[in-house]
């Protein structure tokens, strides 16, 4: 205050200036905008299925004054295979209609936003005189059950200004089971680096969840109680000790380890003091805890957290009078503080400084000096990052704004398996990242491809430089072709010259050997999962763990060991992986239409897999004997003809062009004719 002038950094639309302006001015500016409080109820609630059989108010309007914002989450809305591989039900509807009814009788609320994935459900209520003031309303969901992108696990998301603060609300359903910690942490690093909410400017950069000025995550996070027996858990919950057992919560244990490693889970987030018992496990329209024979440890599941300045909790607790579910409902009360500005104040300020920034506009040109200009890639595996940061320096007299920008007949800016993030703004470090996917991999397998790329990176009024990208990429079965696969009696990192066996493959060269029936990748994975994994609980539901896959990924390509590591459920994800890398599924495309044509008559189903191409009929006939041997132990491992006709049909009978919702069951109904036991084809043997 005691300056009479004070220098601004100034961006208008893509320029950067720097000016001085009058601190009075300033200060009016800035001082426009204060903060006020309202008071936000979240809540989180497993229903396992169940409709709203009870009034939802004990939950939705325990509080004595009606709350300003609404986040009211749900998961496991429900458990039908027709929500889990379709996304539709007709819970959605009632239990909208249940919570609307429970909202606090002393206001008037408006619907905001429903976002749904299969049975997680989140929706943004505000009262109706604040409804002028929400805008930029997004929602996002992501996926992070099998494979990463079914979303039976994952979260959605709202994201929305309030006045002028913008606010993300996150619900999640993470991994199951009390010893796959490290796979909740997996959910929750692959939902903040996944999500994000696209601005209506398209030029400018998607928000992360983690870029809001306040972020609430609620959901069945799915952490337990470990290293404490079950006799010693509910001992400490009698005595109502919840300090004491605390210490056991995973929730905790993880947030303070991963202070001093790079598996950081729900750093900066807050969570308030926890008073109430677990809310799970509980016997359906009861409070007893679980009895039935896995007896299940009794867990804080179910969380409120929070990330953001000016927030106070009023209160959290969980709901016992509600009782369709084997959870109980929690809600938290917090009051947050929100950015407002006095619009027309602001305005003049605002006008003021814009027509200095005409008088005083600086034109100098900027530039960079870059830390490096070539970045090279060693040994880039299938599904596995590699990042290296660039920097830039400016060394000019002004800020400035970068851009990748593309090269001359090009659609993008740099190659499929390359990113910059981020690839445009005025951000110093940039970190350029490889990473090849089933999409990418063929062309890299077959030489088609290198890892080589040119970044043309762009100063807004300055010149272009020129960063060159390269690397050597390790062949992976991993989308390699069945009948290369076959051609190969060797691990393909043992394999001399790929490019000229790819050649000698395309010409029907067969080589003086005959070709294995099948992969020998694809033997090792089925036999293992037939020796071990055949009563496994939820196989090909449940997501096994990346590191896991890296092993898995190294043995198939190396040949080494001779078993598979990981858990079961990583080496059915594998396996399902290496299905969707292949370049040409194992129905062919060319064979996809007759598929269709024919899904209502099974024996005209068995002659269109009699007609394909001999590797491609054998690796068929061997998976869909698998899958009936599984089946017959569907009391173990929960799995039925509909889930697993669902699951690899869309893999094994790919469209060569976008699916519909209608081809989509076509090729479930061709599939489920292989895996029927009352049916004349599922007698054919390998």
């Amino acid at each position: 205050n005691n300056a009479p002038n004070m220098i601004i950094i100034f961006r208008k639309k893509y320029r950067i200036i720097i000016f001085t302006i009058h601190c009075k001015s300033v200060f009016t500016w800035f001082m426009n905008t204060v903060m006020n409080t309202n008071c936000f109820f979240l809540g989180t609630y497993n229903v396992n299925g169940q409709t709203p059989k009870e009034s939802l108010r004990p939950w939705l309007s325990c509080t004595l004054n009606p709350p300003d914002v609404y986040c009211v989450g749900f998961q496991e809305l429900d458990l039908s295979k027709e929500a889990f591989f379709f996304n539709d039900t007709p819970k959605e509807p009632e239990w909208t209609k249940a919570v609307s009814e429970a909202l606090h009788p002393d206001a008037t609320y408006a619907l905001v936003k429903l976002v749904r994935l299969v049975g997680i459900m989140l929706i943004l209520y505000v009262k109706k005189e604040h409804a002028e003031f929400i805008s930029d309303v997004e929602a996002e969901s992501v996926g992070t059950g099998i494979m990463g992108r079914m979303g039976n696990k994952g979260a959605v998301a709202i994201r929305f200004h309030f006045h002028n603060s913008n606010i993300c609300v996150v619900n999640s359903h993470l991994a199951a089971h009390i010893e796959e910690y490290e796979r909740r942490n997996q959910d929750f690093k692959d939902i903040c680096a996944r999500m994000e909410f696209h601005q209506l400017d398209n030029s400018r950069p998607p928000f992360t969840i983690i870029k809001h000025d306040v972020v609430f995550w609620i959901g069945d996070l799915n952490y337990r109680i470990s290293n404490l027996d079950v006799k010693d858990v509910k001992e400490l919950i009698s005595k109502k000790d919840f300090e004491a057992l605390h210490n056991y919560d995973q929730v905790t244990t993880q947030m303070v380890s991963s202070f001093s490693s790079l598996k950081a889970v729900f750093v900066g987030f807050v969570e308030g003091e926890i008073n109430f018992q677990p809310t799970y496990k509980y016997d359906t329209g009861s409070d007893t805890w679980d009895t039935s024979e896995k007896c299940r440890v009794p867990a804080w599941c179910d969380r409120i957290l929070w990330k953001g300045k000016n927030i106070t909790q009023q209160h959290y607790q969980s709901h016992m009078a509600l009782k369709i579910s084997d959870h109980k409902p929690v809600s938290s009360l917090l009051v947050t503080g929100i950015k407002r500005i006095n619009s027309e104040t602001y305005k003049k300020t605002f006008e003021e400084i814009v027509r200095n920034i005409d008088k005083l506009e600086n034109e100098c040109i900027p530039s960079v000096t870059l830390s490096k200009q070539e970045f090279h890639f060693k040994d880039v595996k299938y599904m596995q990052h590699q990042a290296e940061t660039l920097t830039l320096y400016n060394d000019g007299q002004v800020p400035c704004q970068f851009e990748f920008i593309q090269k001359p007949n090009e659609s993008t800016y740099c190659k499929s398996w390359l990113t910059a993030n981020p690839h445009k703004g005025g951000s110093v470090d940039i970190e350029l990242e490889v990473f090849v996917n089933h999409m990418t991999a063929p062309n890299l397998n077959s030489g088609k491809e290198q890892i080589e790329d040119i970044l043309v990176l762009h100063l807004e009024r300055g010149k272009d430089y020129f960063i060159s990208v390269s690397g050597n990429y390790l062949p992976s079965c991993y989308g390699t072709s069945l009948r290369l696969l076959c051609l190969m009696r060797e691990p393909i990192h043992d394999m001399p010259d790929l490019i000229l066996l790819e050649t000698l493959t395309n010409g029907n060269d067969m080589n003086a050997e005959n070709p294995l029936a099948i992969p020998k990748e694809l033997w090792m994975m089925v036999d293992h999962l037939f020796r071990h994994a055949i009563k496994q609980e939820d196989i090909f539901q449940q997501p096994g763990l990346r590191s896991d896959f890296a092993e898995i990924r190294d043995c198939l390509d190396t040949g080494m060991p001779d078993s598979l590591p990981g858990s079961n459920h990583s080496v059915a994800e594998a396996l399902l992986l290496f299905l969707d890398a292949l370049p040409e599924p194992v129905v062919p495309y060319s064979f996809y239409q007759q598929c269709l044509d024919c899904c209502s008559n099974a024996s005209h189903c068995e002659k269109v897999i009699s007609m394909l191409p001999q590797c491609h009929q054998n690796v068929f006939n061997y998976l869909t004997a698998f899958l009936r041997e599984l089946l017959k132990h569907t009391a173990n491992n929960r799995l039925d003809v509909n889930i697993l006709s669902t699951i690899f049909a869309s893999l094994i009978l790919k469209p060569p062009t976008k699916q519909d919702f209608a081809e989509k069951r076509k090729t479930q109904e061709f599939f489920y004719y292989f895996l029927n036991p009352e049916s004349s084809t599922a007698q054919t043997s390998v």
